[in-house]
Order: C-alpha cells, then structure tokens, then sequence
C-alpha cells in the first residue's frame, strides 16, 4: 500500500507510528468537520482510535462474511 495516497500531504513524511498518533483528519478525504463528528459520536480522535473502533470492526466483519454467505 502506498501511504501517501491514503494520508495528506503534510503528513506524507511520518512514519507509521507517528500516523498512528496523527489526528483522523489527516487521512485524505476526512475534513476537520467528520473528524469533529467522529470525536462526537464514537470518541475518535487518531487513526489509531479509527482502527480500532469496534463499530468498524463490526461492520467489517458483516461485510466480508456477507460476499460468502450463501
């Protein structure tokens, strides 16, 4: 995976520990409003909190058992 199409110019240089720590919002395509959204409604602040989020995971999972169900 090439990092830099998945974080914002300004945090291209980071290492993956420092993403981890970085704000939600420095994800390409989140703005400073749906990180206010995602702080509100499930207490996401990072990218470390945004993948670990159960929610997420939940989802994830009902997916991917989804296109295998029969």
């Amino acid at each position: 995976m090439n990092i830099r199409l998945a974080v914002d110019v300004a945090y291209e240089g980071k290492s993956l520990k420092e993403l981890v720590n970085a704000p939600v919002s420095a994800l390409q395509g989140v703005t400073p409003a749906d990180a206010e959204h995602l702080a509100a409604a499930f207490r996401i602040h990072t990218i470390g909190d945004l993948a670990r989020c159960r929610f997420f995971h939940w989802a994830d999972a009902i997916t991917k058992l989804a296109e295998r169900e029969a």
